[in-house]
């Protein structure tokens, strides 16, 4: 019935594990759990119990593929119906999170469905704030929210799919280095019209980087975006981000938007590792790099 899919790197995913693999015993249903570690430097041992669990397959590649090619290469070794993809740093909020998704599968037409994503409501130490608000406003958005714009509000940190819906799609494996290998993944969906189906079911999100390596990983997922619109393709063309470029550009403005940037870069960085970073400066931060790209 459900094969759980989880790509691992650097992270600690046995109580995750152990958790969904307790769930299912109880649910009583047909499952299996897979793990593959893409080429972790850490927590190899953390995680090696997790084949000693029934049905859990666990797996240490010896060269690091990438977040597209490990979720294609998790659901090539699935052997059931429905995939369930998590990300290894979450952790489901209800004791019924598993019983909540087959509860999906048998009395619902839909071919995918996601749970929602939450953060915890403490605020963490002062140099992880950007990632934790960050999170909490542009990720933990309530179901209401998300049934009024499905495809722009879904993460695969905690997406379910039919296993045959998720092969006339794929990853693209194009999309080798940081970011937007999901946004890309959903924004298919919504072009072959397959309708994905909001529901209550959120795990948390848990691994919080420091604001400087967020913020690190930003540009290079902003760098990945900037490759990507070179293809003109419709997916791109839908980021908000590529949206407000054409308009910059539209404008003759793109120019002026990347000399602001390299002018004030340190300054929004400055503001994005401080105790209270702003949104706002962190969606100008995004458009400035990505008009600075393209004007190298």
């Amino acid at each position: 019935m459900l094969s759980i899919l989880i790509p691992i790197y650097n992270f600690n995913a046995f109580p995750l594990v152990k958790e969904l693999h307790e769930q299912c015993v109880v649910s009583k249903i047909k499952f299996e759990i897979i793990c593959i570690d893409d080429a972790s430097q850490e927590h190899h041992s953390n995680n090696s119990p997790i084949p000693f669990l029934s049905n859990c397959t666990y797996i240490e590649l010896p060269k690091n593929i990438g977040r597209s090619a490990i979720r294609n290469l998790l659901a090539t070794k699935s052997k059931l119906k429905w995939l369930l993809f998590l990300d290894c740093d979450t952790f489901p909020e209800s004791d019924s999170f598993i019983s909540n998704y087959c509860y999906q599968i048998q009395s619902n037409a839909e071919k995918a469905f996601f749970g929602g994503l939450l953060y915890a409501k403490e605020s963490p130490t002062d140099e992880k704030l950007l990632r934790w608000t960050y999170g909490r406003n542009r990720e933990a958005i309530p179901l209401v929210d998300r049934k009024n714009n499905p495809y722009a509000t879904t993460f695969v940190s905690n997406f379910l799919i039919e296993k045959s819906t998720f092969e006339s799609i794929m990853f693209d494996e194009k999309i080798n280095s940081y970011g937007y290998e999901d946004y890309s993944f959903i924004t298919t969906l919504k072009h072959r019209k397959i309708s994905i189906q909001h529901i209550e079911n959120p795990v948390f999100h848990l691994n919080l980087e420091t604001s400087k390596v967020f913020l690190s990983k930003t540009k290079i997922a902003i760098q990945t975006l900037s490759l990507l619109s070179n293809d003109n393709s419709k997916i791109t063309a839908e980021s908000k981000i590529i949206q407000l470029y054409k308009t910059l550009s539209l404008l003759k403005l793109v120019s002026l938007v990347s000399k602001l940037f390299q002018r004030f870069q340190i300054k929004l960085e400055e503001n994005l590792t401080s105790k209270k970073p702003s949104l706002i400066a962190f969606d100008i931060y995004k458009i400035g790099y990505f008009c600075f790209l393209k004007r190298k």
